[in-house]
């Protein structure tokens, strides 16, 4: 049996004040590739604004159906969200099956997303997506069903049917976020208990395929992890979806946690970006944000302004932030490079993940505090866990008890206050 392989026809409208249209079209064609859609063409319309009735304006939209027809396509993808009445109005003009930009990004979160939650994350956006247009699809189907007899008859069958699957996406949407605000509950719960013991948290954040997973890769190899703490990574759109928090543990017991989040795109769907608000949130309490940026890309500066303005959004403000400029080796610029909250580095040469790694202690270790401890030869609980948890930069013994010079992090000191004789 021949597998059907879904050729598509892409169509923008570019419009005046757009000046990033054309990165818009690529990344088109790159997530209709990531799923696994053939582009056998592309039409776009420079206009003042988005006709309302149609997305297009009506002469284009001959055009579209007779270049669809003559590249034997199957498929038209529309570069941005279109309205119900926008879809229903190509559909029975173009007599062809129409999807937009919204669509083909749920559709990638959805065969990428492994946990539970990333799963649940993406079905909740996907009903939200589908509910409105169910209703725009509400007169054509109303026309198919007959209108004999009183009462429910007379509404048309496809209407009925409408209503039913209105009513069964709806129960599904609210289970969805009962589920998700359970699992919202757990999250917390862990963050609490993260704050609990003091341990900075360092949140990687950027453009999908900017190279996060290969960054937090290189620096668990660094701390001497083993590769069962590896993430996924590879060279395509949206390969992580699923929040990985990982421990990096450096010399002289200090530790840092360190999470990697969903990537950006532009015009990412605001259904989207809500549902992953739960972990995003892991970058809104974190002590510092690495923006990673994928330097070789001639559009980074636009990659940059659409993570910030989506970490906006979610309220992710006023949390440090580096700068780590990726991929360096591919745009030709000398590496590794370090200025002031800026890095250039090659995460896949593993260049530069040094100089990361002083610039992250230097912003999250600035509050250590070193001072001079007298602990009870009773209290060796409290020596151990110092040796355990804190760089101990003396050890005497006195008749008193212990005499220790320690550098630790606030919390601790805060903790073991009582002891100290002196900073």
């Amino acid at each position: 049996m021949d597998v059907l392989i879904e050729k598509a026809i892409l169509v923008g409208v570019q419009l005046q004040k757009d000046l990033h249209f054309e990165y818009e079209l690529e990344e088109l064609r790159n997530l209709a590739e990531a799923c696994n859609v053939g582009v056998v063409g592309e039409v776009y319309q420079n206009l003042e604004r988005i006709n309302p009735s149609h997305y297009v304006g009506k002469g284009k939209v001959e055009e579209i159906k007779a270049f669809y027809e003559e590249a034997d396509a199957n498929l038209i993808i529309f570069n941005d969200e279109l309205s119900p009445s926008q879809i229903r109005n190509l559909e029975e003009d173009l007599e062809c099956k129409v999807i937009d930009r919204t669509m083909l990004i749920l559709d990638i979160f959805s065969r990428r997303a492994k946990t539970r939650e990333a799963q649940v994350q993406v079905e909740l956006a996907q009903l939200q997506y589908m509910l409105p247009r169910l209703v725009g699809l509400r007169a054509s189907l109303g026309r198919q069903g007959g209108s004999t007899g009183g009462g429910l008859a007379n509404r048309g069958a496809g209407e009925t049917k409408l209503e039913l699957d209105r009513r069964k996406i709806e129960e599904q949407l609210s289970k969805l976020n009962r589920e998700l605000e359970q699992i919202r509950a757990q999250r917390t719960t862990q963050r609490k208990q993260r704050t609990k013991t003091g341990m900075p948290v360092v949140s990687l954040v950027g453009y999908t395929n900017a190279g996060k997973s290969t960054i937090m890769n290189g620096l668990l190899e660094k701390s001497g992890q083993d590769q069962e703490k590896q993430v996924f990574e590879k060279d395509m759109l949206f390969a992580t979806l699923d929040t990985s928090v990982r421990q990096i543990r450096l010399e002289d017991n200090k530790n840092f946690l360190l999470t990697d989040t969903v990537g950006f795109v532009s015009k990412l769907p605001h259904h989207l970006v809500r549902a992953f608000r739960s972990t995003l949130e892991e970058a809104r309490n974190a002590d510092l944000l690495l923006h990673v940026v994928d330097v070789s890309n001639e559009e980074y500066r636009y990659m940059m302004d659409v993570t910030n303005s989506t970490l906006h959004e979610v309220g992710v403000e006023d949390v440090p932030t580096i700068f780590v400029y990726n991929k360096a080796d591919l745009a030709g610029i000398p590496h590794p490079k370090v200025k002031q909250g800026e890095l250039w580095i090659s995460a896949k040469e593993g260049l530069g993940l040094d100089e990361l790694l002083d610039m992250i202690k230097q912003h999250i270790f600035s509050e250590y505090v070193t001072c001079r401890m007298i602990i009870p030869f009773e209290r060796g609980d409290v020596v151990a866990y110092l040796n355990d948890s804190a760089t101990i930069l003396e050890t005497q013994y006195e008749e008193e008890g212990t005499l220790m010079k320690v550098e630790l992090g606030q919390a601790d000191y805060d903790r073991f206050e009582q002891y100290v004789i002196g900073r």
